[in-house]
């Protein structure tokens, strides 16, 4: 049995956000974009009360996947097919809750062996059907759905039964994973023989190893582990022409990169079967520590030094002054994060240090290794926080953001069931860039805020370090106005944000991807001619445009 997310929010049944037990969030949201987290929640339809569009499919298509798959692995009621039909973007949770489905899945089919995959993508070819593989439905840029305008049968091919850990080469110190298998599943059979594969993306608990390379999925971890394009060595796909099959070597000279290639496709290749990955022990020491700057150019220049050092944190993440006010009110009532602005640090922090509390930073960094790796680290790390004028205040607050890191999608459902609207934004670029990526981004938020006359915030903070730069991850919410549609003004408001990434020398996405939300920018971002490329590859692979039309490119 594949569980699958709710039909109309993030995660399982029966687990929600609540802010009773933290007392000044409630204050902040009213007062930095009119959210009234006391409003009573919008009541979610049930299913049932949504008038479904039926399936498509001829009698002849079911019956010919269910000699494919297994009849039982064969599904059309309604339930399966609305979950399958979109991801879990904003947009698409707007849009599902008011019963706009779109183009919906005709059958979703669940095969579980490549075999199986392949014979049902023959199907799919044969009848020349839409196929758009599914993992476990997270994605956040409209890479799901089919486009509204396809009349032809439209097929969701779900992987969630392909999810074992199929072998693991300790000398070699990699694994051969089923792509269909979700964070948990993976790492549970991995942890049970001691190793793992360090990459915790926020969506860990609820996407899979194919959607992480068909997306180019990057982890909280990254810094240590690498972007899931490192930590892929090898991948299993079936396409229109076969198994793509590269060999588990850690580099290949043969002309462009195959692998590379599916990293990333969002399904336009084929269906990812299973992938070798880079696997390590796991840690014997394992720490998160939080400290303070500032400012937030403060905390970028620590970051930077950090990248350029000896030192080799896991997690090097540092917030911007909104981001901190908003973490800090999110705790709760008498935690460690909670106290963390008590009389005495705000003394210690204002009057000792000079800081002034409004601009204040948040940071949070990660050690793992060896105990004397550990040990070495956090020497390092503190030498350059001085230097930068920060200070640490322990791991208690570490700990806590450690365990509550998978939490953060469930408070886009709150707001939302509060009328408000909530979402996330991406992007990398240079160290010499950053600032200016970060502040011209936020003025371009504001700025729409103000065109479409509404309240709203947008915060950032700075995570996956590399050599030459770095990730920046913008969040941002606002009460829709009364006038328009809120998808609308989301689309203003998203829009000048991404824009902004491209003005100003950052990529579309670091690591959520393009899917259909972000392939307008995709020219801007790898050139025309390199569109272009992308393209040609998608339509020499699949000139019939049966896997997944209309992602990436068009």
């Amino acid at each position: 049995m594949v569980e699958h997310m709710k039909w109309w929010g993030w995660g399982q049944e029966g687990v929600a956000f609540h802010h009773e037990d933290k007392p000044n969030l409630a204050p902040f949201a009213l007062r930095m974009a009119g959210i009234d987290f006391n409003a009573p929640p919008v009541r979610v339809p049930e299913l049932s009360e949504l008038t479904v569009p039926p399936s498509q499919a001829p009698d002849t298509l079911r019956k010919a996947f269910a000699e494919a798959v297994g009849d039982e692995h064969v599904h059309d009621d309604d339930l399966d097919r609305v979950v399958h039909a979109y991801g879990k973007s904003m947009r698409d949770l707007v849009r599902i809750r008011r019963g706009d489905f779109g183009r919906l899945p005709d059958l979703v089919v669940y095969p579980g062996t490549e075999a199986e995959t392949e014979a049902a993508l023959r199907v799919a070819l044969e009848a020349d059907a839409v196929l758009i593989p599914f993992g476990g439905g997270s994605n956040i840029v409209g890479a799901l759905e089919a486009p509204r305008e396809e009349t032809r049968p439209v097929v969701s091919l779900d992987t969630g039964r392909m999810r074992l850990l199929l072998s693991l080469d300790e000398t070699s110190q990699t694994a051969r994973i089923q792509a269909g298998a979700l964070g948990p599943d993976l790492e549970d059979q991995l942890n049970a023989r001691g190793w793992t594969i360090g990459h915790f993306p926020d969506s860990f608990k609820h996407s899979t190893l194919g959607g992480w390379i068909a997306t180019r999925s990057s982890g909280m971890q990254s810094d240590r582990f690498g972007d899931i394009a490192d930590i892929t060595r090898a991948v299993r796909v079936v396409t229109p022409h076969g198994v793509v099959a590269t060999a588990e070597v850690p580099v290949q000279s043969a002309g462009p990169s195959v692998r590379e290639m599916v990293l990333g496709s969002e399904g336009r290749l084929g269906i990812v079967t299973e992938a070798t990955v880079q696997v390590h022990r796991q840690a014997e020491e394992r720490v998160i520590q939080a400290y303070f700057f500032p400012d937030y150019a403060s905390g970028l220049k620590a970051m930077h030094d950090i990248a350029a050092s000896d030192a080799s944190p896991s997690i090097t993440r540092v917030s911007d002054a909104m981001e901190t006010q908003f973490t800090l009110a999110t705790s709760k009532q008498g935690s460690t994060l909670g106290q963390l602005l008590n009389k005495g640090v705000q003394l210690y922090a204002s009057k000792r240090k000079g800081f002034d509390l409004s601009q204040m930073c948040l940071s949070f960094i990660g050690y793992e290794g060896s105990a004397l790796h550990v040990r070495r680290t956090k020497a390092l790390v503190g030498e350059i926080v001085k230097k930068h004028g920060g200070f640490g205040v322990g791991s208690g607050p570490g700990t806590l953001y450690d365990q509550k890191k998978f939490d953060t999608p469930y408070i886009r459902d709150f707001i939302l069931d509060r009328g408000a609207y909530g979402d996330v934004s991406e992007t990398s670029s240079s160290w010499a860039t950053l600032k200016t990526v970060h502040d011209n981004v936020v003025a371009a938020a504001n700025k729409a805020f103000a065109e479409v006359g509404i309240k709203g915030f947008v915060f950032c903070h700075l995570s996956h370090s590399y050599h030459s730069g770095a990730c920046q991850y913008f969040t941002f919410a606002f009460q829709p106005p009364t006038d328009r549609d809120g998808l609308e003004a989301y689309d203003i408001v998203k829009g000048a944000i991404q824009q902004a990434f491209i003005d100003n020398g950052g990529t579309l996405s670091h690591h959520h991807a393009v899917g259909r939300e972000h392939k307008r920018w995709v020219e801007d971002d790898l050139s025309p001619a390199g569109a272009k490329i992308v393209g040609s590859l998608f339509a020499g692979v699949d000139p019939g445009r049966n896997l997944n039309p209309g992602a990436v490119v068009d």
